[in-house]
């Protein structure tokens, strides 16, 4: 326990803290337009990313993912604080924890073993995309030195690692963020800082519970929105959680993330924050800046919290074009090009699912509903692809007839099934031999039943040998063909 403890949180400890600086430097801006989006004060979005960051370092199933205030979530508050304000908006936070929570106990994690490689590929394309796109407004409708200084910016993020001993040593985008300020306070530049995004708190958070009627209708006005933000946010964090997975070659407790989501979000409700989740973008300046452990997020939170509230005036000063730069480089780092590469080696179905996926989320900037389409898509081409391998022989000698049934039957191959059998031509004895078939759903019983009732009608004999174990507990369960009274009934409702 104790090994797993130290491993988790000091094994990399000056990597974890210099990550650190950079994650927070890159969550301010990004907090403070979150919060814009949802039409709250920019404290709302800088304190909720605080708190959640802290709390999930502690109870998050994935050391070194950054969780906070993100875009997606912003977007789905906006009506509720349009129509009821700030209070709701906290009291809606409150209960998106308790759901994720429930989620976490009901194993809701494990259901991330249903959305197929294309579909976190999509994702993750269409991520890269939208973290681009949310940089153009800063990248229009601005004078050269901009363009200059972004460039400038993303020259350092790319060259500075190759630089001999200090070019492994610092992370490219703290040492970018610094030298453009530097140079655009000595040069005295006309350009957006972080200080024209909103004003910085100035204080610490305190403990508040929200100012709402504890009653029935606040539930009914804060439900649906809880609902979209738990449901949103777990599939953020898993999603995510798979990615920084696959990034350090290691796992990650899904359940156990779910719960430490849920447990973060009601901190930061507690604390006047909004609603987070799992950052794609800021997990991977983490791991990219060398953030390996549980103290990158702690201190990113830690980090973030002082340099608002003690460091407010030098961070004002920052240009945005220097948090372009690093987020340009995240949104070309998450994009998985070799899934360009890809498109002409795999298979039609697998290229439809991760283009639909990017199309959907980038159309709709919901993640959750590309996902869903992506998986729904995913399971239509893999009923159709299964279905076809299920194959009905048949063999005649003596009167006798013998259907051997090979592969898969269940909703879409149950027609199939049934077309396979010559009624007309029934023998005295007929055996269905099930030795290499499975029997997976109740389309597919009621598919058997219909066989063997009408197989009788025309005077055969039927047999069905050779059922497998879970064929036969489906199939015991399930079928009628064997009970008169059940084959009246069926009959009459004809």
């Amino acid at each position: 326990m104790f090994e797993k403890f130290k491993l988790e949180w000091f094994a990399n400890i000056r990597g974890d803290l210099l990550a650190g600086i950079v994650v927070a430097l890159a969550l301010i801006p990004e907090a403070i337009a979150f919060s814009i989006i949802a039409g709250v004060d920019p404290k709302v979005g800088l304190y909720a990313s605080f708190c959640i960051a802290v709390v999930i370092a502690f109870v998050g199933g994935r050391p070194g993912m950054i969780s906070a205030a993100t875009g997606a979530m912003a977007l789905l508050m906006v009506t509720l604080v349009k129509e009821h304000g700030l209070e709701y908006l906290l009291a809606a936070t409150l209960l998106t924890g308790v759901l994720q929570i429930i989620a976490g106990y009901l194993k809701l994690g494990s259901l991330m073993r249903f959305v197929s490689r294309s579909v976190v590929t999509g994702f993750v394309n269409a991520l890269g995309i939208l973290i681009f796109m949310a940089q153009l407004p800063e990248l229009t409708n601005v004078t050269w030195h901009v363009y200059a200084m972004t460039a400038a910016g993303l020259g350092i993020i790319y060259l500075f690692p190759y630089l001999p001993v200090i070019g492994k040593s610092i992370p490219s985008p703290l040492v970018c963020i610094v030298v453009l300020t530097a140079i655009a306070m000595t040069m005295g530049l006309d350009i957006r800082t972080v200080g024209d995004m909103g004003e910085l708190p100035d204080t610490l958070p305190i403990f508040l519970w929200p100012d709402v009627p504890l009653n029935l209708e606040t539930l009914m006005i804060i439900l649906p929105y809880s609902i979209g933000l738990a449901v949103v946010g777990l599939l953020e964090s898993m999603m995510t959680a798979t990615i920084v997975d696959d990034l350090t070659d290691t796992s990650s407790d899904k359940n156990r993330e779910c719960k430490g989501q849920g447990v973060a979000n009601i901190g930061a409700g507690l604390l006047g924050g909004m609603a987070g989740c799992a950052m794609i973008g800021q997990s991977i300046i983490n791991v990219k800046s060398g953030g390996r452990g549980r103290l990158s997020s702690f201190a990113a939170g830690v980090y973030l919290l002082v340099m608002v509230v003690f460091l407010g005036e030098w961070l004002k000063l920052i240009p945005m074009a220097a948090l372009v730069a690093v987020m340009i480089m995240v949104s070309i780092g998450t994009f998985a090009w070799g899934s360009i590469r890809d498109l002409k080696k795999h298979p039609l179905s697998t290229n439809i699912v991760m283009v639909a996926t990017v199309v959907v989320v980038v159309a709709t900037h919901n993640l959750a509903m590309g996902v869903f389409v992506g998986v729904l898509l995913s399971a239509v081409f893999f009923a159709n692809k299964i279905s076809r391998f299920m194959v009905v022989q048949s063999e005649a000698s003596n009167g006798d007839k013998v259907y051997t049934v090979t592969g898969q039957v269940f909703f879409a191959t149950a027609d199939k099934f049934v077309d396979s059998f010559d009624f007309k031509d029934a023998a005295d004895n007929v055996t269905i031999d099930l030795t290499h078939a499975h029997f997976w759903d109740i389309s597919g019983v009621g598919a058997l039943d219909k066989v063997v009732i009408k197989l009788r009608r025309e005077g055969a004999e039927v047999t069905i040998k050779g059922m497998n174990a879970a064929t036969q507990t489906v199939v015991d369960k399930f079928a009628i063909h064997d009970d008169p009274a059940a084959v009246e009934k069926m009959m009459a409702g004809h």
